[in-house]
């Protein structure tokens, strides 16, 4: 699928890439006029036929589930930071200390699965101690905003009946404004400790990590009465991985190696209404704000 339309020569590039690996294209349909369409293939895995046609199209968003699972789904957990938003939040605090650079070395790094993420959190939110509280305010008002298609995305699936839920390895502070912004149903993340008006370089305990992530998927799915199958999730960094795997259906969204190779597709040419067409979704029923 492509924000640019995929052509019939894209698709014919499709049929042929498939057909010299031994799989084939049992049926076609449009999702979407020419936006999007739907390839029912044969003969090969999942992950084999999503690398081939990558590699092929590489201006096409390709996501591929089994054609059984439940296409529409009924709950969204969603990360925060580069991918709801287009920022790290923790990084453009960090700006306002003077160490944006240093702190963003950290946090790519965990984000890559480099380091242990509860390990780096807590080195990152130390190294602000004595920071501003206004510092917070500033951030959410001077330099976060919505990746593209966030409130269509939250929007259309509330619409069609799903919970949404955000939830980050990042802070309350930060993810309470952008889910009001957003629509999400719920928010969950880390609380920073502040002191006579500034932060006091310490994370309240438990860590929101990738345990919390994908136990707060399932927790969802009970509470609804749903299977893990009838979720979405959608995350960029290695902490997201167990959630995207745990998902009936889990999107990488510009995302950090790792991730993207965890997940069931990878947007990296749409915006995230990307996640509506693989839902099969059409932009007849999108709900824009």
């Amino acid at each position: 699928m492509s924000a640019a339309g995929v052509s019939s020569a894209e698709r014919e590039a499709a049929r042929a890439a498939l057909a010299a690996a031994g799989g084939h294209v049992a049926g076609e349909s449009p999702v979407d006029a020419d936006i999007a369409i739907d390839l029912l293939v044969g003969g090969m895995g999942a992950r084999n036929v999503r690398s081939l046609l990558e590699t092929a199209l590489p201006g096409i968003d390709v996501v591929v589930q089994p054609a059984d699972r439940p296409r529409r789904k009924r709950l969204l957990v969603a990360d925060m930071d580069s991918t709801i938003i287009g920022q790290e939040c923790i990084d453009e605090l960090a700006d306002f200390a003077g160490r944006k650079a240093e702190i963003a070395a950290i946090t790519e790094a965990a984000m890559r699965g480099e380091l242990d993420f509860a390990a780096a959190l807590e080195a990152r939110v130390a190294a602000l101690a004595g920071l501003e509280e206004e510092a917070i305010a500033r951030t959410l008002a001077e330099r976060v905003r919505l990746n593209p298609g966030a409130r269509t995305l939250v929007s259309t699936m509330k619409a069609e009946g799903a919970r949404c839920v955000l939830i980050s390895g990042g802070f309350t502070v930060f993810t309470g404004p952008v889910a009001a912004m957003a629509g999400f149903d719920r928010q969950v993340a880390n609380r920073l400790d502040l002191a006579d008006g500034r932060l006091a370089g310490t994370v309240q305990r438990p860590i929101v990590d990738s345990g919390t992530k994908r136990a707060t998927l399932l927790a969802e799915c009970q509470g609804l009465g749903i299977g893990p199958e009838d979720a979405l999730a959608i995350g960029d960094g290695a902490n997201d991985i167990p959630m995207l795997e745990a998902a009936g259906l889990g999107i990488a969204y510009q995302a950090k190696p790792k991730a993207a190779a965890a997940a069931d597709g990878h947007v990296r040419c749409g915006d995230l209404t990307a996640v509506l067409l693989a839902q099969g979704i059409p932009r007849s029923r999108w709900v824009s704000c």
